[in-house]
């Protein structure tokens, strides 16, 4: 899904959603799983229990 469709869907900017998730890499509770071309990002549930 791209920023501008989990925008549409949330009603905000698709700025907003990349702040986001930005904010989410950094904290460490998204990991990219694959290539840049073909991967995607993941929710790390390690640290998403952590970080809770």
């Amino acid at each position: 899904m791209s920023a501008q469709e989990l925008a549409e869907i949330l009603e905000i900017s698709s700025r907003a959603v990349e702040k986001q998730i930005a904010n989410l890499k950094y904290k460490g509770l998204l990991k990219r799983i694959g290539p840049d071309k073909g991967g995607y990002w993941e929710v790390d549930q390690e640290n998403r229990e952590f970080n809770s």
